[in-house]
């Protein structure tokens, strides 16, 4: 037991003192871009205008980065039946604002289900339903192409966290690069692919992008252990992309594409216990969580929770919106 100890306090003092050492020795960026990942589905779901806070978050944040999915069962609610209306909008805001736009591809996307599968896909055979995906991810890009505002693809969202997310077929490698290699072959955009910061490995969705996309979340909870932080350092984000960068010499950048801004709901509705929320996540937790993520070391993040802003701002809580303006500004 004792020879543990000491074991486990060399290890914690080895962590500690690389923690010091990476603030004094890395070149951090002078600035960091800060962005946000917008659902018009989960705006509607906290009964929110979407259309108005998209224009207002435009206007009033002066957001001028975004991650927008393009949800398979809106834009493709019955078969062979296209509705782009509302990605044609969002799009079509952005571009009048000179707005940078990540246009999410695939069935996996921001926000709970994760797998947004329209009603009449889910009786199809699982090889059937890679098909539909395929022409639906072609039809989609191809139809945005040209789009001033889209600079990049997002080509599913963690596609290799296969234990979150509802109706979701098993995790397929082999099809990720498939959907990838379509994408590519249909223009030269940059192609991100996500993956979980804490629990993903990032070698794969590293090998097959042009920047990879971590997400990096601080407060978490599950079943068994309740609500927790997770105790890595803001180093072992950086360390861990340079690991995974020597088997994936295509990547150029990693991004933090999903960076908690909101609290985490095990349990309850968002809509309901307002006043319990702001006391889980005060607005200076928020901003802990900023000042965390920043000494990653990485230069480029998009922000979750936007949506819950808006709602909270209604709610009589404009502290987070407040905070989120000196962001973007």
């Amino acid at each position: 037991m004792g020879k543990f100890i000491v074991g486990f306090l060399a290890l914690l003092l080895i962590v500690l003192l690389g923690s010091v050492i990476f603030e004094k020795t890395y070149a951090f960026p002078s600035q960091v871009q800060f962005g946000i990942t917008f659902s018009p589905k989960y705006a509607r779901y906290l009964n929110l205008d979407w259309q108005k806070t998209y224009v207002e978050l435009l206007d009033d944040l002066k957001v001028k980065n975004l991650r927008i999915p393009g949800y398979w069962d809106i834009l493709e609610p019955e078969k062979g039946k296209y509705d782009f209306a509302e990605t044609d909008f969002m799009l079509a805001e952005a571009g009048k604002r000179n707005a940078r736009v990540i246009l999410v591809l695939g069935v996996k996307q921001p926000r709970w289900p994760e797998c947004h599968i329209p009603a009449w896909a889910k009786s199809l055979s699982t090889e059937e339903r890679k098909k539909k995906i395929l022409q639906f991810i072609q039809k989609t890009a191809e139809r945005y192409d040209s789009h001033r505002a889209v600079w990049a693809w997002q080509v599913e969202n963690e596609p290799f966290l296969p234990f979150f997310g509802e109706g979701c077929d098993p995790t397929d490698g082999n099809f990720l690069k498939a959907e990838t290699n379509l994408v590519r072959s249909i223009n030269g955009k940059k192609i991100i692919i996500s993956d979980s910061g804490e629990l993903g490995s990032w070698i794969v969705p590293m090998q097959l992008s042009d920047i990879f996309g971590t997400t990096l979340y601080r407060e978490v909870s599950n079943p068994v252990m309740g609500y927790f932080t997770y105790p890595a350092l803001p180093y072992f984000y950086n360390l861990k992309s340079q690991i995974a960068k020597i088997f994936a010499p295509r990547n150029q950048k990693v991004v933090v594409i999903e960076l908690q801004a909101e609290p985490w709901f095990a349990d309850g509705d968002p809509l309901t216990n307002i006043s319990q929320q702001a006391k889980r996540f005060p607005v200076q937790k928020m901003e802990s969580y900023i000042n965390y993520a920043k000494k990653t070391g990485f230069d480029e993040m998009y922000l979750w929770g936007v949506e819950w802003w808006y709602l909270m701002a209604r709610q009589g809580y404009p502290e987070y919106l407040d905070f989120a303006k000196t962001l973007f500004r």
